[in-house]
């Protein structure tokens, strides 16, 4: 029974305490209340802090730790900061960090697609394949070797990137059908955008010609400049890229002779300051690249037929056919990689004559493998089989700086 009675002290400890709770919920809310009159016998105070008693004082304490409670837990969360107490400043700077650099990967990832990044691996492989040819000794080595050599690949470079891109320029309704992830076809680049960067990049790279001060430097950024422009440019007279014959004569002239003569001598006579010789491994580095120049003209076309045929592009694809167009390239390529064998098996050095022996029986075998396995009647495949074109086109300049 006791505990179910009610002991004056707990009265008295609970009264005070609903009033001081009641006291305290409006002071949350409400200005604090005015002393009242109640039938005009005195003053009622409904403050706690004008109480008296320990009992009400014991209360005001505990209502104080309980309120300061109340509005601590139900205040605001942070989102700087978790429920372990640890900032969450990390992940804010990481998102702001991952907003800032997608933009800036989708702008270099567009640049990339139109740079074209296969012919700029081609112009830079080979332009430093045949500068070595001139190399006639390790002291050939030099700081003024490698300064000379970079001027060259360089501004190679910025010319390569204006003559593609001006080509993507005219080509904008052709790529929509032949090639529509190019950024302009695509819609990532607008025209005004293309003109921009192959003009900057025209002039970088006249600009850094003239600034080395090489004569074969300088022509032969001219004249890739004169011929990348009237392949491509759709004016009268121009774009001689609809015509197979003279199309194929532009990328021969640029890739076979251009790059491997005009960059010889701006090492050998430049550079070096020796007399212009025409060395035997530079004649057949010339040759060699020349069947290769023509095998790539011809085959750059073979995955575009369809949109050259809507356009008028009278390439050789379109006259005679992709399987004949096929064939044919590759049947030039295997009779270079025969002369190559010969060229090697005739060399006075055993090194030379067993690298160049092997490697060129090698590639042959292996391009014959792939092509056998190509399915014509896909556009996917025909254009993989162009890159392990342009692969056996890097593999080349690999091996021509050991033809001695």
């Amino acid at each position: 029974m006791d505990s179910l009675s009610l002991r004056p002290s707990s009265l008295l400890l609970s009264a005070p305490c609903a009033a001081a709770a009641a006291a305290r919920r409006r002071d949350h809310i409400l200005p604090p209340f005015r002393p009242i009159q109640q039938n005009g016998k005195g003053r009622i105070s409904l403050s706690i802090q004008r109480s008296r008693g320990p009992t009400v004082n014991l209360c005001q304490k505990f209502l104080d730790w309980k309120y300061s409670y109340h509005r601590m837990s139900h205040r605001p969360i942070n989102t700087s900061a978790n429920a372990s107490g640890q900032s969450l400043q990390p992940e804010t700077e990481a998102h702001d960090a991952a907003s800032i650099w997608k933009p800036i990967s989708s702008s270099l990832d567009a640049f990339y697609r139109f740079s074209r990044p296969h012919t700029v691996i081609g112009t830079a492989l080979s332009i430093v394949s045949v500068s070595l040819l001139a190399v006639e000794s390790m002291s050939d080595f030099s700081p003024l070797f490698l300064t000379g050599l970079m001027e060259a690949v360089v501004a190679a470079l910025f010319m390569n990137i204006y003559i593609v891109g001006l080509n993507q320029l005219f080509d904008i309704e052709i790529d929509k059908i032949n090639k529509p992830t190019l950024p302009l076809a695509s819609g990532e680049y607008s025209p005004a955008v293309g003109v921009a960067i192959v003009s900057v990049f025209a002039a970088m790279s006249f600009g850094l010609g003239w600034a080395v001060g090489s004569p074969p430097l300088f022509w032969a950024l001219f004249i890739s400049f004169v011929l990348g422009t009237a392949y491509s440019i759709n004016l009268p007279y121009f774009r001689w890229k609809r015509f197979a014959v003279v199309a194929a004569l532009c990328i021969l002239a640029v890739r076979a002779v251009i790059v491997q003569l005009a960059f010889f001598l701006h090492i050998q006579t430049f550079v070096f300051r020796r007399p212009a010789v025409f060395s035997r491994p530079l004649i057949f580095a010339t040759a060699f690249m020349t069947f290769f120049s023509v095998v790539i003209a011809l085959f750059k076309d073979i995955p575009d037929i369809e949109g050259d045929r809507i356009f008028g592009i009278q390439s050789f694809s379109v006259r005679l056919g992709q399987n004949k167009v096929f064939w044919t390239c590759v049947g030039l390529l295997e009779m270079a990689y025969a002369v190559a064998v010969l060229m090697g098996a005739t060399s006075s050095s055993l090194w030379s004559k067993s690298v160049t022996v092997i490697g060129h029986a090698i590639l042959a075998t292996i391009l014959w493998n792939s092509a056998r396995s190509v399915d014509l009647t896909s556009k996917t495949a025909i254009t993989s089989f162009y890159m392990f074109i342009w692969k056996l086109f890097y593999a080349e300049y690999l091996l021509i700086p050991l033809v001695r």
